[in-house]
C-alpha cells in the first residue's frame, strides 16, 4: 500500500504541503478539488521535485455546488465543476476522482427521494462517460447523517454507482463507516473490487491509533478484498474552545471565511504548523508500523 494525503484541511501554498508530505515519507497526494486554485503546470513542477504523485481528487461540496439541488442549474454548474476537477486530475496525471453528491451539510431533502436519485444518475452518469475519456475512475462516497441527508452507507453507494454503470467504484472513509455502518469490515467486503479508494481517520477523526479503531484488523481486511492503491489520510482534529483548550491556542494562521466556516463546521479550526505536522507524522508513523 501506498500513502497519501488530502489538503483541504489546511489553507496554505501547495508547495509548502507537497515539501511536508515528502519530508515525512508519503508518497502522493489527493488534491482539493478547486481547479481554479491550481496551475497544473506548476504543480506537475512541484510533485516532480518532491517525488510525490497526485493520486487525484475529490470534490469539495460548498455551497452552490450539489447533483441534487431542485435548480437545474445548480445541477448543470456542478457537473461542469466535477469535469474541471477531473481535467485536473488528468493534467496532473492523477487516477481517480471520488463524488460526494451533494451540497456538505445539508440535511433535509428538497424533493422526493425517487427524484433526487434520478438528477444524482443523470449527473453522475455525465461526470463518469467525461472521466472514461480521459481514463479517470470515478467513485462515490458515503458521508454521515450528520453532513448528508443523501448517501450515508456503503449499500447506499453501491447501489447508486450500479445504476450509473458497473464501472463507478466507491470510496470509504472510516470515520464516516464508524458512525453508520453495522460492521466496517464488512462493508469493506461488501463493496469489495469496486474500492477505488479509502479515507483514513480514526473513530474520532483524528489520526489513525488516536482512538479505538482497530487498524491492523481494517488494513488486513482491505488485502483480502485486493485493495492495495493508496490509504489517503483525511483526520481533523478538533479544536477545544472551551477554557481546558483556550491556553493551547498560539499564532494560528489566517484562513478565508469559507475554509474557517468549514473547519469549524467540522469541529476543527485552524492548528498551528506545529500541531498539523505532527499530526501528519503520527499518522503515517503508525500505520506503516502496522503493514
Amino acid at each position: 500500500m501506498k500513502f497519501a494525503m488530502h489538503n483541504w484541511m489546511r489553507e496554505e501554498p501547495i508547495e509548502t504541503t507537497l515539501e511536508r508530505l515528502h519530508r515525512l515519507g508519503y508518497d502522493g497526494i489527493e488534491i482539493s478539488g478547486e481547479p481554479n486554485k491550481y496551475d497544473t503546470a506548476h504543480v506537475n513542477k512541484l510533485l516532480e521535485k518532491y517525488n510525490i504523485s497526485c493520486w487525484g481528487s475529490h470534490s469539495i461540496m460548498m455551497p452552490g455546488r450539489d447533483l441534487v439541488h431542485e435548480n437545474k442549474s445548480v445541477r448543470q454548474d456542478t457537473i461542469s465543476y466535477m469535469k474541471n476537477c477531473i481535467q485536473m486530475v488528468h493534467a496532473l496525471h492523477g487516477s481517480i476522482f471520488v463524488i460526494f453528491p451533494t451540497e456538505c451539510g445539508r440535511l433535509s431533502r428538497v424533493a422526493s427521494p425517487k427524484e433526487e436519485w434520478k438528477w444524482a444518475i443523470e449527473g453522475i452518469k455525465e461526470i463518469t462517460d467525461y472521466a472514461a475519456n480521459l481514463q479517470i475512475n470515478v467513485g462515490i462516497e458515503a458521508l454521515n447523517r450528520f453532513e448528508t441527508h443523501f448517501i450515508n452507507r456503503h449499500d447506499q453507494a453501491l447501489a447508486l454507482a450500479d445504476e450509473v454503470s458497473p464501472e463507478v467504484g466507491v470510496a470509504l472513509d472510516a470515520f464516516h463507516m464508524n458512525i453508520e455502518e453495522v460492521d466496517p469490515l464488512k462493508a469493506i467486503r461488501k463493496v469489495g473490487k469496486r474500492l477505488i479508494d479509502f479515507h483514513v481517520a480514526d473513530n474520532n477523526r483524528r489520526p489513525p491509533g488516536e482512538g479505538s479503531y482497530d487498524w491492523k484488523k481494517l488494513i488486513e481486511t482491505l488485502h483480502e478484498v485486493g485493495y492495495d492503491a493508496y490509504l489517503t489520510q483525511e483526520f481533523v482534529n478538533p479544536v477545544d474552545r472551551t477554557p481546558l483548550g483556550f491556553k493551547n491556542v498560539q499564532n494560528l494562521e489566517k484562513v478565508s471565511p469559507d475554509l474557517l466556516k468549514f473547519l469549524q463546521d467540522h469541529g476543527s479550526g485552524v492548528l498551528s504548523a506545529t500541531e498539523y505536522d505532527n499530526s501528519v507524522e503520527q499518522a503515517i508513523t503508525y500505520l506503516k508500523s502496522l503493514i
